[in-house]
């Protein structure tokens, strides 16, 4: 099992920045990869951003390519996505997700992003 606990969220102007975090624990060492995706009201839930544990392998979502850039710091267990230039359509709930092997795929509880026009 993997615990997965989200913060950073709140409330910005259109244009301003967030950064998430994201904290692991558990059975964070067999973890292949850590990832962010969000959900708008009635919206279906939404890829942001992946990154490796290992091999520094970087995905975007189309939405947020050139905005947002993940990163993580193996030693802390914590992965991070910077937010710039937010939008209101980046208004959503931000959830982190933690993918090991045998297609298992672990959630966090998921962070609040309200950007104001």
């Amino acid at each position: 099992q993997v615990q997965l606990v989200e913060s950073g969220g709140g409330l910005v102007q259109a244009g301003g920045s967030l950064r998430l975090s994201c904290a692991a624990s558990g059975r964070t060492g067999s973890t292949r990869l850590m990832g962010w995706f969000r959900q708008a009201p009635g919206k279906e839930r939404e890829f942001a951003a992946s990154i490796t544990m290992s091999g520094n392998i970087i995905y975007y979502g189309d939405s947020v390519k050139g905005r947002f850039t993940i990163s993580r710091d193996n030693a802390k267990n914590t992965v991070y996505l910077q937010m710039n230039s937010l939008k209101p359509e980046d208004t959503a709930v931000y959830y982190c997700n933690a993918d090991l092997p045998e297609a298992k795929r672990y959630w966090g509880q998921g962070t609040q992003v309200t950007v104001s026009s």
